[in-house]
């Protein structure tokens, strides 16, 4: 059911300011007119805590929960705090393994990410790899600051002919597969559901029936499916034996979908000739061995980083709060209560 009180508004904690939603037009303002909002500058995750019961024990309870892009884990832990008054997390990131949904549905929260926001600004940086490992961009602009010039660096491959393997089309894919069609290349994917017939000729995408029949017939991979239970590890030491040799990886996604040590010995063996990742395992760790080899293009996970991404994704936050706050359920959510 919708929010009903005659006594406040409902009251959003957010993680951070909310610091580019209103876009100069007076977003914000409208916002607060239905909606109370704090804010908690999150630090360290035993800070974050200490910092979140104060905040709740004094100006709680909240109804929502806003999480912008940091490196802690929404668990049970982190949430209980807010408890039982909690009832809707945003988030303003596209991922979301952070995040503990199954504790949120079984105490009656529903959770929302931020779907299409990054998007865009996700598939401009994996265009952006795809392009800088065909074309070994990377090694050309070490060469010319260590005053090597050229150095020992050999022609490249043209995008132009290349087949783009897309794993996982959704917002991200599908948009890579329209911005890539410029360079003249090739495009096939693979998805859990396939896509419809206008869709494909839209995309300009062939389906493959099997990951192994795309990782196959693919000289690039793009991988851009979401991180859960059944993608972690999903490009291993096997489904590089299915690629081809000397054929590029581009991981936008997340990190632990790509196997490290796999990745390594399929570079060092010259299966994999180059990778740009802007995801990592462990970040903001990145594994030694990428930042000592020159045949990867490194990213600190830039993709959705861009002020029309931030404006974008504040702005899905605060519809799907007002959404639930008018009816009940927000407008697009990951679980269902």
């Amino acid at each position: 059911m919708a929010f009903v009180t005659t006594c406040r508004k409902p009251k959003v904690l957010s993680f951070g300011p909310i610091s580019y939603a209103d876009g100069g037009d007076g977003y914000m303002k409208d916002f607060e007119k239905q909606w109370d909002i704090d804010i908690l500058k999150p630090t360290t995750r035993t800070n974050t805590l200490a910092s979140l019961k104060t905040k709740v024990s004094v100006s709680g309870p909240y109804d929502a929960l806003m999480i912008h892009d940091l490196d802690l884990i929404i668990d049970d832990e982190m949430l209980a705090p807010l408890l039982p008054n909690l009832k809707v997390v945003v988030s303003a990131s596209a991922g979301y393994n952070e995040f503990d949904v199954d504790f949120m549905t079984a105490n009656g929260i529903w959770f929302c990410n931020a779907r299409s926001a990054v998007s865009e600004a996700t598939a401009d940086m994996a265009v952006f790899l795809i392009l800088a490992v065909v074309r070994d961009t990377t090694r050309g602009e070490k060469q010319v600051r260590d005053g090597r010039w050229r150095g020992d660096i050999t022609p490249t491959l043209d995008p132009n002919g290349l087949t783009l393997g897309i794993i996982g089309m959704g917002g991200i894919g599908k948009h890579i597969a329209k911005k890539i069609s410029v360079f003249d290349m090739q495009v096939c994917y693979y998805n859990r559901n396939r896509l419809s017939p206008e869709d494909e000729h839209w995309y300009g995408a062939t389906y493959c029936s099997s990951m192994e029949e795309l990782l196959s017939i693919s000289d690039v991979i793009s991988i851009n499916c979401p991180l859960n239970a059944s993608t972690r590890g999903l490009i291993g030491k096997a489904e590089f034996a299915h690629m081809r040799e000397g054929s590029f990886l581009v991981n936008t996604a997340r990190g632990a979908i790509v196997d490290d040590e796999a990745l390594i010995e399929a570079v060092k063996s010259g299966k994999i000739a180059r990778a740009g990742l802007d995801v990592f395992v462990d970040e903001p760790k990145v594994n030694p061995y990428f930042i000592e080899c020159d045949r990867f293009t490194l990213q600190p996970h830039l993709g959705g980083m861009t002020m029309g991404t931030f404006k974008k994704a504040e702005r899905e936050c605060c519809e799907n709060l007002k959404s639930w706050f008018g009816t009940g359920k927000p407008l697009m959510s990951i679980n269902n209560i």
